[in-house]
């Protein structure tokens, strides 16, 4: 079991490894992408400048070249563009491209922005024959500057969609483990109610034979243990009824009990209050996880030690506390003792805890946790639950 829980969460970690460098792939692919458009809007700046050079040259008398410059000028649809004098003055509309209206009536505003084009981008010095040299202005398109932020909010999405994939797998996992623990426990009692009735026949026969025999007082008090075991597992999977009991009783029936099946040296003691307690609960579904927690704990103590249940309110909570002299636990093991399957005895299921946790966690609304453990100091189970 061990084993295969150190495989599985090493799987696991390879999963998670490999989702995140598949992440971080789709980032960096989108940032080298848009990296390599920002320097193609670089290039076809530099083109359209030297166009607008030609232009105002007149010293080509070719028209074709003359049409293939103004199809230059005229292709720049997207990219930002002023044309200054060598004192930072726009030179007028028709040296601007892709600058909105309201911006350029405003001598400000176009001052403005001139600045942020120049912190992006070094101005493109144009060389003029009468020495009145140019200066072209340029930034990103507004299409580059909104998808400068793409990476991060895909790699978001996609983590987002990740998380998202994990726990709703968790969820139906944990549901179609409800299903099955259900299942077999409304199983296990079905096979347990055949041969009881077998067995409540023949105590009849016993008792008419010989009614004050000992044997069969405790034979007829282990049958309606069994009838209470049984009824516990009918139980899982449907919705228990809960009604106010003095809890007191319930608790005080169980130690009762277990008292006199547990070994003599373990030394077991119960702590009640003096007034009764009311609080809505499943008698037979209580009793059975302190039954649970109390034949771990004498396992825990190897059959010798010391063994308390306590009961009492603390912040309008019922708690019951169940203490042991035992064997404790590892940190490890606390974490991992309320899951399905995981158990540190070579023989068992693993089921016990599991279904204690969600007896009191689904049916009751409360709380069930190891409150303190210490490896060779025992170990300290809590059961809350709100009162009425």
């Amino acid at each position: 079991m061990k084993r295969r829980s150190v495989f599985s969460k090493l799987n696991n970690w390879i999963i998670y490894f490999l989702l995140t460098a598949a992440v971080a792939g789709v980032v960096i692919a989108s940032i080298v992408l848009i990296d390599y458009l920002r320097k193609e809007e670089i290039k076809r700046i530099e083109l359209f400048a030297t166009a607008m050079k030609y232009q105002q040259e007149e010293v080509i008398n070719d028209p074709m070249t003359w049409d293939l410059i103004l199809q230059i000028n005229n292709t720049n649809n997207t990219i930002p563009v002023i044309v200054t004098d060598k004192n930072k003055k726009p030179l007028g509309y028709d040296f601007q491209r892709n600058i909105p209206e309201h911006i350029q009536n405003d001598p400000k505003k176009m001052q403005a922005l001139l600045r942020k084009m120049e912190n992006s981008y070094k101005p493109i010095e144009l060389q003029m024959p009468d020495d009145n040299n140019q200066y072209v202005y340029y930034t990103n398109s507004n299409l580059l500057n909104n998808l400068r932020y793409s990476p991060y909010i895909l790699g978001l999405l996609i983590l987002a969609y990740i998380s998202f994939s994990f726990w709703f797998l968790r969820t139906i996992k944990k549901t179609d483990e409800g299903y099955v623990w259900a299942g077999l426990a409304k199983e296990t009692a079905h096979q347990i109610g055949t041969p009881l009735s077998s067995m409540i026949g023949w105590i009849e026969i016993l008792r008419m034979e010989n009614e004050n025999s000992e044997g069969v007082k405790e034979i007829e008090n282990d049958i309606n243990r069994l009838k209470t075991i049984s009824e516990r597992f009918s139980k899982i999977g449907s919705v228990p009824e809960l009604n106010d009991l003095n809890i007191n009783e319930t608790v005080q029936q169980n130690y009762d009990y277990l008292k006199s099946r547990i070994s003599k040296k373990v030394k077991f003691m119960l702590v009640l209050p003096k007034e009764q307690v009311l609080i809505p609960h499943s008698r037979i579904l209580l009793s059975w996880v302190i039954e649970n927690i109390v034949k771990n704990a004498v396992d825990a103590m190897k059959g010798e030690g010391r063994l308390e249940i306590e009961l009492y309110e603390k912040n309008k909570n019922i708690i019951i506390d169940i203490k042991d002299s035992g064997s404790g636990m590892t940190s490890y093991q606390a974490r991992n003792a309320f899951k399905a399957g995981y158990s540190t005895k070579k023989r068992g299921w693993g089921l016990g805890l599991s279904l204690a946790k969600r007896v009191i966690k689904e049916y009751h609304k409360g709380d069930i946790k190891i409150a303190l453990t210490e490896v060779g100091a025992g170990t300290t189970f809590r059961i809350s639950m709100r009162s009425s």
